[in-house]
């Protein structure tokens, strides 16, 4: 099979796996580490558009990206017009291997201002907003978003349809509505709705509920995407692209990471962010809580060893923290779950 994105192409035996876009957690420190787990395409945190024609600082760390984590798209959002276009001119300067617009996000202060999902309710503001976004920049255009925003008012396929026709190259779809949130089960019989109709061509990543290999093959193998775009499963747990990679291709499960691979992980990922992030060594230690979680996911007393990391206030305080675990317990393993 094969998937394009602008220049760059996948090929191979199995869909690729892209990390979705998540807000205060695909920074380029996990973007990174989630390249070297088996990604084969990340998203970074969405970035406002009005931020970065403003030249305010948080938003152009946000849009810093590493040769090390392409390919990569730059995800920005917004409700007017003019910061959209002007935002998409100025992002080409950074050189991501594509721009991504953000019609998806749930929050209520996202949505009130008629950004991400919130423009689910006007389709054609949505329409003329992706055509104004692709004439202004020369980066390719993708789309984020979701079935519509509510059960009553999905309009998905003709969604695709109005995208495609002006000139977007990819669409991803979370398979739920905006009244949904993340409650319930996504929706894929929408994704296979996309894939079987003859007359969209662009490619369609699926998103939604991805949370281990047996699940993305069943949702692959199912509904037919052209990629698989892994998001929540992911926070804490990057090996979630490497175990799926080598189910697809086995049909057998990888061992779940021993405790020293997960320490390993977390040390990793402080050390690249201490080295990438422009945030203050101990905010960048606060920031890393929100992984714990995933990070001792399927461990024995794993709750007991996440609360002992959440103490540490430095790197240094961290890293001591990081060693007791190894000491206090040389030989726990994962276990399935």
């Amino acid at each position: 099979m094969s998937v394009r994105i602008g220049k760059v192409e996948w090929k191979g035996l199995m869909p690729p796996l892209f990390l979705a876009p998540m807000e205060d957690v695909t920074d380029a420190a996990f973007r990174r580490l989630c390249r070297e787990m088996g990604a084969d395409a990340v998203v970074t945190e969405f970035i406002s558009s009005e931020g970065l024609i403003r030249q305010a600082e948080k938003s152009w760390q946000k849009a810093r990206i590493w040769e090390e984590e392409r390919p990569v798209g730059i995800q920005i959002f917004g409700g007017e017009i003019e910061p959209m276009r002007e935002a998409a001119r100025l992002i080409e300067k950074v050189q991501p291997d594509w721009l991504d617009i953000n019609y998806g996000c749930p929050v209520s202060k996202v949505v009130c201002r008629g950004a991400g999902a919130g423009i689910l309710r006007d389709i054609d503001r949505m329409e003329y907003l992706t055509r104004e976004i692709v004439n202004a920049t020369s980066l390719p255009v993708t789309v984020k978003t979701r079935l519509g925003w509510d059960a009553s008012s999905i309009r998905i396929v003709e969604v695709a349809h109005r995208l495609q026709a002006v000139g977007i190259v990819a669409l991803a779809v979370h398979a739920r509505t905006r009244a949904d949130g993340y409650a319930g089960e996504a929706r894929w019989e929408w994704i296979g709705r996309l894939k079987s109709d003859p007359d969209l061509h662009i490619p369609i990543i699926g998103n939604g509920d991805i949370d281990s290999p047996q699940k993305a093959y069943h949702l692959y193998h199912t509904y037919k995407p052209d990629a698989l775009m892994i998001g929540r499963a992911a926070i804490g747990y990057p090996w979630i692209f490497r175990e799926i990679k080598h189910y697809f291709l086995t049909g057998e499960l990888l061992p779940p990471p021993s405790l020293e691979e997960r320490l390993q992980m977390i040390e990793k990922h402080l050390s690249y962010a201490l080295r990438i992030l422009p945030e203050p060594p101990q905010k960048i230690v606060v920031e890393l809580r929100k992984h714990y979680s995933g990070y001792f996911r399927g461990l024995p007393h794993g709750k007991k060893l996440r609360l002992s990391l959440m103490e540490a206030r430095t790197p240094d305080e961290l890293r001591r923290a990081l060693d007791a675990i190894a000491r206090s317990t040389p030989h726990a393993e994962a276990v399935k779950v």
